[in-house]
């Protein structure tokens, strides 16, 4: 009897939506088709929303995130629950953009690099071949420099720096004196003399043996981490204590001290990498599961990561996938996908993945709109707006192809948007997560996009919860083993 584990699986939290109904088609679409469709209310508050987005642009986190040094934090194990605290991007680093569109714009430019690093991994791979623990998520503001940030800990006594989080990444690395070449980052660079428990790591440690991202210099384990879009960390793996406000504190974590760092990670001191490599940071910890909770990132408020927390007894259930020709990244097994109801014909590549390593259903924390490869995009996007030809069009970033004009409204109804999960279940997602506004003139556009590539990755705009419907989903990863 051997024992394997089974793959991870992925795990949303059931989603109600408050307005959902069905409504009669008007007789001009009767002719074209005679299911009824299914629609939900968007509520639109153009009174409010044009404070909420001043908030957001004025918020200085500085002022009420605040988190203590803790020079003896309680040590946890694999098999405690613990949190952070997260916070979108937006919220903690001031971009200082003039108005609401100019901040779209921004997060869609970071979009566009993000997109193009996965890809670019993607392509590159295919032609070279503990303790229940809390911390919160915040969202970030320089291109590349992530969408969700945590703070955490590091070193003895601890001090506390913002990393983001990245569910694509396999090493944890913060920038470290010596520094020979670093980026701005909010807090000052860690300084590992000044810590008792940090320990260089040799080429015979375990940890520098587990993954292709490391080289030995001078019996020196050096870690080596480039990122599709040219941005890149290097230095030397250590093990450290890493700490979490008042939840605990896990020893001898391998994370990376990057004396050589370049790219566009303004404002953040290094990555929290949640990937499915063995020295990702669940992996290190063993942690059974990880979840996290996506706040709306025109909030203020913060939602958390949590580790080895109990899974939600309402939740909807389907695997991760594993693609061989990408390993850091985890792939979502979806069924289908509805549009008002209807089933939408999509390339079976949409969400399986081929031999080759292309298709599939990428989810990623760092991507900001879903992205689905051209034929699906092109599908769903006419299926949309068969739907919804009777509300006005109106023109919005380059990226969206399929915008509205809202203005002067209180609510409209709008087909709804579903993804097929296991044994037929619907994930269906609440319209604030599928139409967002991009200005402060009434503008929504349809938030899915096409990937231009073989691949399709689910944004956190369709992830991120909202805080009128109290809706969010909840990625948890479970190591079960299973005999054969």
């Amino acid at each position: 009897m051997s024992h394997i584990f089974n793959p991870p699986l992925f795990f949303l939290t059931t989603l109600v939506l408050a307005f959902s109904s069905t409504l009669s088609l008007s007789p001009h679409n009767a002719a074209a088709t005679s299911y009824e469709i299914s629609t939900t209310v968007l509520h639109l508050k153009p009174p409010s929303l044009h404070q909420a987005h001043q908030q957001v642009l004025s918020y200085n986190p500085k002022t009420t995130i605040q988190q203590k040094n803790q020079p003896n934090p309680t040590q946890t194990t694999s098999a405690s629950f613990f949190s952070l605290p997260l916070h979108p991007r937006d919220s903690l680093f001031n971009p200082h953009h003039n108005d609401y569109q100019t901040l779209i714009h921004s997060r869609l430019d970071r979009d566009s690099a993000r997109l193009n690093s996965i890809i670019n991994n993607l392509h590159c791979n295919k032609s070279t071949r503990p303790r229940n623990i809390t911390a919160p998520i915040i969202s970030g503001t320089a291109q590349h420099s992530g969408e969700y940030f945590t703070r955490i800990g590091v070193g003895h006594p601890a001090k506390q720096f913002y990393l983001f989080l990245d569910t694509g990444s396999d090493i944890t690395w913060l920038q470290c004196k010596p520094c020979y070449q670093c980026y701005k980052q909010s807090d000052p660079i860690f300084d590992p003399t000044k810590s008792t428990s940090y320990k260089s790591l040799t080429c015979k440690a375990r940890q520098c043996k587990d993954t292709e991202l490391t080289s030995c210099i001078n019996n020196t384990c050096q870690y080596n981490v480039y990122y599709g879009d040219g941005s890149l960390s290097v230095g030397d793996l250590m093990t450290e204590t890493v700490s979490f406000a008042s939840t605990g504190s896990v020893k001898r974590v391998a994370i990376g001290c990057g004396h050589f760092n370049t790219g566009l990670f303004v404002g953040a001191a290094g990555i929290l990498a949640l990937g499915s490599g063995p020295l990702s940071f669940h992996s290190q910890i063993k942690a059974t599961s990880f979840s996290y909770c996506l706040v709306n990132r025109d909030s203020r408020k913060s939602s958390t990561l949590e580790f080895n927390s109990p899974r939600p007894s309402d939740s909807l259930t389907t695997r991760l996938l594993k693609n061989p020709q990408q390993s850091s990244l985890y792939y979502v097994e979806f069924k289908g996908i509805k549009v008002g109801g209807k089933n939408v014909v999509v390339p079976k590549s949409t969400f399986k993945i081929e031999k080759n390593g292309e298709g599939g259903m990428v989810i990623d924390s760092g991507t900001t709109v879903t992205r689905l490869e051209p034929r699906a995009y092109e599908s769903v996007r006419d299926e949309f707006r068969l739907l919804t030809e009777d509300l006005k069009r109106a023109r919005g970033p380059p990226l969206f192809d399929t915008c509205y004009d809202f203005w002067g409204m209180s609510e409209v109804e709008v087909p709804t948007v579903s993804f097929e999960v296991s044994e037929g279940k619907l994930w269906t997602l609440p319209a604030e997560n599928y139409l967002i506004p991009v200005d402060e003139n009434g503008t929504y556009c349809f938030a899915f996009a096409t990937s231009n590539f073989p691949v399709s990755i689910l944004g956190n705009v369709q992830q991120q919860g909202n805080s009128i419907t109290s809706i969010f989903t909840i990625l948890k990863l479970l190591s079960e083993r299973r005999g054969e």
